[in-house]
């Protein structure tokens, strides 16, 4: 029997799910290996839950395999048909109650606190009360959807029960993390909020303990490129280096893509670059039916991990215009920082929640809702932009995003695991 010395599990949606946090967790497991963690699982949900609930899904046959020691788990469902979504919770929760039986000092991270956080509090306090003393530390990640989906819906309908079930479940953990300052400064404002509304002290403990753990990235997926190969890749496509705008991300009204396809229309630059629009997302028919009869908007809808850095690399811009909606506020923006290690044209994007961020002060920046100042800002980037500037923003841009190297970010999310020095 292999002795486990030390297990990282994380409670997420892992793979496919085409989501930035997806690939956080893959980050953070393969960096584990490395750092001393001989056992890391990803606990996540069965494919088929995945696919009904219509999440934006990868291509399966060509999902990035993990390293030896990294395993994904995705409990069936307890119970039948008359527990509806309470199954898969428990078959998570159950799976993961296992583990934590086992004598094995234990890290639980979860990203997303609704339901991950859930997941790992009811599994601690089930081995407890069993009569166990686990060895774990558990880490709450709060990530853009739980502050800008769930947090700010139950304050909206005066859900105030669920608001501060969330806050006593994420602060009942022994670390909290906010992905970025934007999201930190949301929490607490929320926490505000519910404190005002129903006399908690959550803003407080918010203040006091919320850290900031920004998404890691595999840069090395991105950096020095073979040029024949993006060549490939883009020949593949029918494209050109140079010759398209590429928006790659979820197709969804709050990454700015109506705006984008309706900037489109207007650009000097049109004969000279298509329009790639790369992914899958809720308004993905929404823009087919806006783009139809333009046959320089191109859909694709497969890209892979292994091909989208090409893509990123060939492009003459990259253009994510976010805008703030009701049901989501960009709180980072991963795909923007892998834009900036893959090299290729400028990012043009917004000042939309956290992407300030990821970008600092090496992208183009236009206002959110404004079609005529995104196509003025990509006619710029693509007609009048000289290639020593290009050049130039690239370089900025590439050393501005290292700060996002996934072993970096990971010794500062787990300090303890860093090796020491001798």
């Amino acid at each position: 029997m292999t002795y486990i010395n030390r297990r990282l599990v994380i409670v997420v949606r892992a793979d496919p799910v085409i989501c930035g946090h997806s690939g956080e967790a893959r980050n953070l497991a393969e960096v584990a290996l490395q750092r001393g963690f001989d056992d890391v699982r990803l606990l996540t949900w069965p494919i088929g839950a995945l696919q009904a609930a219509g999440l934006p899904l990868k291509p399966l046959d060509r999902l990035l395999p993990y390293s030896p020691g990294i395993t994904v788990e995705r409990p069936e469902p307890v119970g039948d048909y008359r527990v509806p979504d309470g199954r898969h919770l428990a078959g998570l929760t159950g799976r993961l109650t296992e583990l934590l039986l086992e004598p094995v000092p234990t890290t639980c991270l979860s990203m997303y606190l609704v339901p991950h956080a859930t997941v790992v509090a009811d599994a601690v306090a089930a081995v407890r009360a069993a009569g166990f003393n686990p060895d774990v530390r558990t880490v709450a990640k709060a990530v853009g959807s739980d502050v800008t989906n769930v947090i700010r819906s139950c304050l909206r309908d005066g859900r105030m029960g669920a608001a501060i079930a969330l806050f006593t479940t994420f602060l009942g953990n022994d670390e909290l993390v906010a992905v970025s300052e934007y999201t930190r400064d949301e929490i607490i404002a929320a926490a505000e909020q519910v404190d005002a509304r129903c006399g908690t002290r959550f803003a407080e403990q918010c203040r006091l303990r919320v850290t900031i753990g920004y998404p890691p990235i595999d840069a090395s997926a991105y950096l020095d490129l073979d040029p024949a190969a993006v060549d490939r890749a883009l020949a593949r496509r029918g494209l050109e280096r140079d010759g398209y705008i590429l928006f790659l991300s979820r197709v969804a009204r709050a990454k700015g893509i109506h705006d984008l396809v309706e900037a489109y229309r207007r650009m000097r630059c049109r004969p000279a670059v298509k329009l790639v629009v790369a992914g899958t997302g809720p308004a993905l028919d929404e823009i087919r039916a806006l783009a139809a009869g333009d046959e320089r908007i191109v859909f694709l809808t497969d890209v892979d991990d292994a091909e989208k850095p090409l893509l990123m690399r060939g492009c003459a811009a990259y253009a994510l215009p976010t805008r703030p909606e009701p049901d989501f506020v960009e709180t980072f923006g991963i795909a923007l920082t892998e834009k900036m290690l893959a090299g290729g044209g400028p990012v043009v994007t917004t000042l939309t929640g956290g992407t300030g961020e990821a970008v600092g002060d090496t992208a183009v920046i236009v206002e959110p809702f404004d079609a005529d100042g995104l196509a003025a800002a990509l006619d710029r980037v693509v007609l009048e932009m000289s290639p020593a500037e290009r050049a130039e923003r690239e370089t900025r841009a590439r050393a501005y995003a290292m700060a996002f190297e996934r072993t970096a970010v990971f010794d500062r999310l787990f300090p303890d695991a860093v090796p020491s020095v001798r």
